[in-house]
C-alpha cells in the first residue's frame, strides 16, 4: 500500500507541476514546442541519441562485467534503447530501466546481481551529472535566487559525503560482511562488493566516470538543439548553466514520464537569468519530445520479436489466394483444336 502511495503521489506532484504552469504561462508555450520541431531537428535528435545511448550502453556493460555478468555492446544497446522508451511512455520515468535490469538478471541467472548492476549504473552517472554542474552553476550564481546558493552547496556536500562513504564502507566492511549469519548483513555485503567491484576498482572507474560525462555532454548537446529550436539566441555560455540545472531536475524522482520537474525549472531558470519564462518551458518541451524521439528505436525493439513471431508463424508454402473477378488464361493446347482458335 505505502509503494501504491508512493508511486501515485510521483505522478500526482509531477502532473501538479505542469498544471501550474498551464495556469501561469498558458498552453502556447507547450503548443510552440510541437509547432518548432522539423526533419532536420529530428534527424539531429537522433543522431544525438544514438551517441549517448551509445555511451550509456558501455557504461552498463562495464558495470556488468565487473560483476562477473555477461553482456554485449549490442545486447546493451538494444536493451537500453527499450528501457528509454519505456521511460518516457510510462508514468512512473522509470519502469524501463527496472525491465531491463530484472530482464538481464534472468538471463545471468541472478535477478539481484542483475538489477544491482543497472542500479550502480545509474547512480555513477548521477553522481558525475552532479559533479559536473555544482561548479557550473556555482560559477554562474545569477542562475539560482541567492538563497538557494546555500541549498546547493549544502546538496553537493551531502552527495559527496555520501558517495565518499559508500566507498569507505565498501572497502573496509565489504569483506568481513561475507560469511556473517544475518541475512541483511550478506546482502549489504553483497551490495557493497558490487559496488567496489563495479565502481571503485582502478579498471573500472575511470572508464565509467569518461562514458559518463560523454552521455551528459550528449544530453547538453540535445537541449541546445532544443533551445536553439525554441528560438533561444543566447551564447552557449549563457545557456550552459541554465541547462545544466534543467537536467539535474530531471534526477527529481516526481514526474510523469519525464514530464514536470524540468519544465518547471526550465521556466524559473530562463526567467533568473534575463530571458522568457515561456522560452524556457517551450525548450523543455522541445528537449522532452527530442529525446521521446531519440528512444524511438525502442519501440521497434520492443516489437520486433512479436513479429518476427508472427511472421515465424505462418504456414510454409501458403500461396496467396487469386484475386476475384479475374479469368485465369487458358492454356495453348487448349485452344489447338479449332482452327480459329477459340476453345473447342
Amino acid at each position: 500500500m505505502k509503494r501504491t502511495m508512493w508511486a501515485w503521489s510521483r505522478v500526482l506532484v509531477g502532473a501538479g507541476i505542469i498544471g501550474v504552469l498551464l495556469w501561469q504561462l498558458g498552453t502556447r508555450a507547450f503548443l510552440d514546442g510541437l509547432r518548432v520541431i522539423d526533419a532536420r531537428t529530428v534527424f539531429a535528435a537522433l543522431a544525438i541519441g544514438l551517441g549517448t545511448t551509445l555511451c550509456c550502453a558501455a557504461r552498463w556493460c562495464l558495470v556488468a562485467r565487473r560483476l562477473g555478468l555477461r553482456l554485449s555492446l549490442r545486447g546493451a544497446v538494444e536493451d537500453y534503447y527499450r528501457a528509454l522508451f519505456l521511460n518516457a511512455v510510462l508514468p512512473a520515468g522509470v519502469l524501463g530501466d527496472v525491465h531491463r535490469a530484472v530482464r538481464h538478471g534472468r538471463q545471468e541467472g541472478d535477478v539481484g546481481r542483475g538489477v544491482r548492476a543497472v542500479v550502480l549504473e545509474r547512480f555513477a552517472g548521477q553522481v558525475v551529472v552532479v559533479g559536473i554542474a555544482v561548479p557550473v552553476l556555482l560559477a554562474r550564481p545569477a542562475v539560482i535566487p541567492e538563497r538557494f546558493h546555500g541549498a546547493v552547496v549544502t546538496s553537493a556536500a551531502v552527495v559527496a559525503a555520501v558517495t565518499a562513504a559508500a566507498a569507505a564502507v565498501a572497502v573496509l566492511a565489504g569483506k568481513r560482511w561475507t560469511h556473517s549469519g544475518s541475512r541483511w548483513r550478506r546482502a549489504s555485503a553483497a551490495s557493497l562488493g558490487d559496488l567496489r567491484r563495479g565502481l571503485l576498482a582502478r579498471d573500472a572507474w575511470p572508464g565509467v566516470t569518461l562514458l559518463s560525462a560523454l552521455a551528459f555532454a550528449g544530453h547538453l548537446a540535445m537541449f541546445l538543439l532544443a533551445a536553439r529550436a525554441a528560438g533561444a539566441s543566447a551564447p552557449v555560455a549563457q545557456l550552459l548553466p541554465l541547462m545544466v540545472l534543467t537536467l539535474l531536475a530531471m534526477g527529481v524522482p516526481v514526474n510523469v514520464g519525464g514530464w514536470g520537474p524540468r519544465e518547471g525549472v526550465a521556466a524559473l531558470a530562463f526567467a533568473a537569468a534575463g530571458l522568457s519564462a515561456a522560452q524556457g518551458l517551450t525548450a523543455a518541451v522541445v528537449y522532452g519530445v527530442l529525446a521521446l524521439v531519440a528512444g524511438l528505436p525502442g519501440a521497434f525493439v520492443l516489437l520486433w520479436p512479436v513479429v518476427a513471431r508472427r511472421v515465424a508463424a505462418l504456414p510454409a508454402g501458403r500461396v496467396a489466394p487469386r484475386p476475384a473477378g479475374r479469368v485465369a488464361p487458358l492454356p495453348a493446347s487448349a485452344l489447338a483444336g479449332r482452327p480459329d482458335g477459340s476453345p473447342s
